[in-house]
């Protein structure tokens, strides 16, 4: 980590100059990098909300179940994790492709005319769908490890204190599973900034992300290892600073409860 930082302030190169200069952080400020960065974290923000909504139900649903019914159903959600996730984004290459499995579909129920398509591969939705399913499992093993110690005696106990539905979900289930949702969001969120493999496949050429940009800084010529040190220590203390916000916030709400 030493030699990236040192890297980071290195003269623009290949390979670097020892003299340290604004390096990659006087070229990071320049609003095509800039945008790079939002992009991304708008796509990883995206994600962790998508995988969020979709995710907690499940393991709340999951944990819920008979004890041989919830050992098979939390199996099946880590499963794809068992594939290697360059195989699965080809797949989804296969069904969003021009007259692949999702063009077929949308003809045989008359959304799409014949010889159309829908367009979907290489776009941001694609990009969104292809990290959804990559990360949507480390959410629901987050979420199920606290919904699996949760007591669900004490919704039923609200219920009959004339708690409505949602008011027990909001007052009682939530923050008992907070620790779970925060560490699903991290788990979600960490991996979904820096993805270069998903992006790369189903999104194209044209779509430009930070672990795009890394990899080809550091890979592809014209090389410019300064920059892409500069992207990558800005991602460690950006990723840190979440970390260390969201375990101090659970601190200080364990601290009040």
């Amino acid at each position: 980590l030493v030699l990236v930082v040192l890297i980071s302030f290195a003269g623009r190169g290949s390979p670097v100059t020892l003299e340290l200069s604004g390096g990659g952080w006087a070229r990071l400020v320049d609003p095509a990098w800039s945008s790079v960065i939002v992009r991304s974290v708008v796509m990883a923000v995206a994600t962790t909300g998508v995988c969020l909504l979709l995710g907690a139900p499940l393991a709340v649903h999951v944990a819920r179940r008979p004890p041989r019914t919830r050992r098979v159903l939390y199996f099946a959600v880590l499963l794809p994790l068992w594939a290697s996730s360059l195989a699965l984004t080809y797949a989804w290459i296969v069904v969003l492709r021009s007259g692949g499995l999702a063009d077929q579909a949308a003809r045989a129920l008359g959304a799409v005319a014949e010889g159309g398509t829908l367009g979907w591969l290489y776009t941001p939705g694609a990009v969104l769908l292809g990290l959804v399913y990559a990360y949507l499992p480390f959410m629901v093993h987050a979420v199920y490890a606290s919904a699996e110690r949760l007591d669900w005696g004490l919704v039923e106990a609200a219920e009959d204190l004339g708690a409505t539905r949602a008011t027990a979900l909001r007052r009682v289930v939530l923050p008992l599973l907070r620790p779970g949702l925060a560490a699903g969001c991290v788990l979600v969120f960490v991996p979904a900034l820096g993805a270069f493999v998903v992006p790369d496949l189903l999104g194209g050429a044209k779509s430009a992300y930070l672990g795009n940009v890394l990899q080809d800084r550091f890979r592809m010529e014209p090389l410019d290892w300064p920059l892409g040190s500069a992207l990558a220590v800005t991602v460690l203390v950006a990723v840190g600073a979440a970390v260390v916000f969201l375990a101090r916030r659970e601190r200080g709400l364990d601290a009040l409860a």
